[in-house]
């Protein structure tokens, strides 16, 4: 944690702090949801099935790992899974995966367009997409709509 930082903290009131981290945390929580969705939906595309080895293999982490937050995602009623079966996406779960892919395509394609070489434009892409708003990718859809007239 670098000097300006916990310089910052120090001055914050406890509240503040408290009430930042939980945002921070719900942010990463909410990014974690999108990305496992996103690749369940490309895994089950590609392969047919999707098991959590495939997923710990994709994400890096343990397969403990991936059972636990597939259960999350279960308690969320965005995958089905049953053991030895694999793992599904509900209606609510593809419809959040198509969402998620949609918003991808269009920052990834933005950043082409503006010139971001393709390597660079897949790692920002993937990370930028969970930090923009609605009216930001709408924005960035009517740019790349502009861009080609």
């Amino acid at each position: 944690m670098s000097f300006i930082t916990r310089s910052y903290l120090n001055v914050m009131p406890q509240v503040k702090q408290s009430s930042a981290f939980s945002k921070v945390k719900e942010d990463h929580q909410a990014e974690l949801v999108e990305d496992y969705v996103e690749e369940i939906a490309d895994l089950f595309e590609s392969r047919g099935e999707v098991r959590s080895a495939d997923l710990a293999k994709r994400f890096g982490v343990s397969p403990a790992a991936v059972s636990k937050f597939i259960s999350r995602l279960r308690s969320a009623g965005l995958v089905e899974s049953e053991p030895y079966r694999g793992v599904f996406l509900t209606p609510e779960g593809k419809q959040l995966a198509e969402k998620v892919a949609r918003r991808h395509h269009i920052v990834y394609e933005t950043l082409i367009k503006m010139g971001v070489p393709e390597s660079s434009a897949k790692a920002d892409a993937e990370g930028i997409e969970h930090h923009c708003s609605e009216d930001t990718v709408k924005a960035m859809q009517r740019y790349l709509m502009l861009s080609e007239e």
